[in-house]
């Protein structure tokens, strides 16, 4: 990860971001309307632009219909930036230095690692998503939990998904659990697996949270939060 305190998220930057989500989800087309919808645009007018009526559109974000595919995909996401532009260029306001000061190390691995194996390589106890392990976890992003609640909010928050939001954040210096899987919830993008460290025992709560979510969630008994960089960066 770069040493930089300061991020810039440009409009291509956000384009590669959805890009990558979309791809390797699961459900893209629920991954395409929460941007959608994050850029505050209506679904009969990104319709309209892409020439497609309104009902195929929604069959598609709500997985009515077989997955979406690159050319679909690719026309989705550069309509939503020309609406975009043509609404006020909402992203480019938005666009401002963001603190990743919380963010201890992010990146991809080079190749699809399962939960499992994840699990095993962090010394971790799973509390639930057992029944999850066998997916994919394409990257990574080590956090420490009380600086995020600080400087990471709104825009700011999307960083730590990286490329894809397939991916195992680890929260450091965790209380009882309960804030970082609250501001999971709360937000339109949702990381395969979620790792905590710190806590003895974590709040009921935060596994109802993560159950909820279909969050693969582990309660970490590594020695130090400096331990999880190096694991997670061999992959």
């Amino acid at each position: 990860m770069s040493n930089d305190k300061n991020m810039v998220l440009t409009s291509n930057d956000l384009l590669m971001k959805i890009a990558g989500s979309v791809v390797i989800s699961s459900t893209p087309g629920l991954i395409l309307k929460s941007w959608r919808e994050r850029l505050k645009i209506k679904q009969v007018i990104l319709a309209n632009h892409m020439n497609v009526s309104s009902s195929v559109l929604s069959d598609y974000e709500n997985g009515r219909r077989i997955s979406p595919g690159i050319g679909f995909i690719k026309r989705y996401l550069e309509s939503l930036l020309d609406i975009d532009k043509n609404q006020g260029n909402f992203i480019e306001k938005q666009v401002e230095a963001l603190d990743t000061s919380a963010i201890m190390d992010i990146g991809e691995f080079k190749n699809p690692v399962s939960a499992k194996t994840i699990v095993e390589s962090l010394e971790s106890t799973i509390l639930c998503g057992a029944n999850l392990q066998h997916q994919n976890i394409f990257g990574y992003t080590v956090l420490d939990s009380i600086k995020t609640l600080y400087s990471l909010s709104g825009s700011g928050f999307y960083n730590i998904f990286g490329s894809t939001s397939e991916r195992v954040i680890v929260f450091t210096k965790v209380g009882l659990g309960r804030s970082p899987i609250v501001a999971i919830r709360v937000s339109q993008l949702k990381p395969r697996m979620v790792v905590l460290h710190g806590p003895k025992v974590v709040d009921p709560l935060a596994i109802d949270l993560a159950k909820k979510e279909n969050i693969i969630l582990s309660l970490s008994s590594m020695a130090s939060e400096h331990d999880f960089a190096p694991k997670l960066q061999q992959f």
